[in-house]
């Protein structure tokens, strides 16, 4: 199969399986996430979407398979060797900066944030809802100013270079606000926004941990036709600003309508994967999401169309 997503992925998932007991939640799943575009993952409830998506950030450590994550391209020779050094060493990393390739399987999950640099987002909104809009995004940038601020003695003693990292963390979630157009929030307690506003502000936060890989889990969920218009607009900005994103949606009007690729599962197996013209055609789809199996395959295609 010939795709953008397989020339240049920044996450190649590798026979990945989770087993949790005599359960099977994943199983043997392989496929490519495309640098600079959105990759979907759906399928019926229990598919084991959000299990991949746990193994992907470090929540899980999967019972086999590997998960490579490349910063820079990765069908160059120098990455192909890193990739091979990498594996053989048992390490977790190898590289710095375009260079640097990761195995995610083998690290915790703070280093998937940290180093590897993957951000994600829950179904259930997260953010502190006590705190102001402006401190839910400087939250997200904790890490650097705690590097800056010496670990905290910087920060009480107001050192130069800690008051310009802060700056600059101001500026850069004011930067986020504005995409959103919540300047104007700023100080409000984040739980006081409308829900749409919370869900966009909950990406945003995500955003300013400075991520390559944006994971995102049923972001439209709970949002009426005019959020979800919102959503797409903003991620769609997201990927052209050379932002990789991974998603979950049962919404497929978002699905459909800005996703690069898609990877369908059910029962924990990959039944399709290809564009979404491509998906929405697929048989195998169809009686997935009906519930039908076997014979009634043919049956299903034709009332779909």
């Amino acid at each position: 199969m010939s795709a953008t997503w397989m020339a240049d992925p920044i996450l190649d998932v590798e026979h990945l399986t989770m087993r949790f007991g005599g359960l099977t939640a994943v199983n043997d799943l392989s496929f490519v996430a495309g640098r600079n575009e959105i990759t979907a993952l759906i399928g019926p409830n229990g598919a084991g979407k959000t299990t991949v998506f746990n193994c992907i950030t470090g929540f899980y450590k999967p019972s086999e398979g590997r998960l490579t994550l490349r910063h820079g391209q990765g069908d160059t020779a120098a990455s192909i060797d890193r990739l091979a050094r990498l594996t053989m060493s048992g390490g977790r990393h190898l590289g710095r900066g375009d260079d640097a390739v990761f195995l995610l399987e083998r690290m915790p999950e703070n280093e998937v944030t940290a180093k590897a640099r993957v951000a994600r987002t829950f179904q259930n909104i997260r953010l502190f809802a006590g705190m102001t809009v402006l401190e839910n995004l400087l939250t997200a940038q904790h890490n650097s100013l705690m590097r800056s601020s010496g670990f905290t003695l910087g920060g009480i003693i107001g050192l130069p270079s800690y008051r310009r990292a802060e700056a600059e963390a101001v500026e850069f979630a004011r930067h986020w606000l504005e995409r959103i157009n919540l300047v104007d929030r700023a100080d409000d307690a984040a739980g006081e926004l409308p829900y749409g506003d919370q869900r966009r502000l909950e990406i945003v936060r995500a955003m300013c941990t400075r991520p390559v890989l944006l994971c995102l889990d049923e972001p439209a969920a709970g949002l009426n036709p005019r959020e979800s218009a919102e959503l797409n607009a903003l991620l769609r900005a997201i990927c052209d600003d050379g932002i990789s994103i991974l998603l979950i949606e049962h919404d497929m009007a978002v699905v459909m309508g800005i996703s690069d690729h898609i990877v369908v599962l059910d029962y924990g197996e990959k039944i399709s994967d290809g564009t979404p013209q491509e998906v929405r055609e697929d048989p195998a789809v169809i009686a997935a999401y009906l519930g039908i199996a076997g014979d009634e395959d043919a049956a299903a295609q034709g009332a779909a169309r």
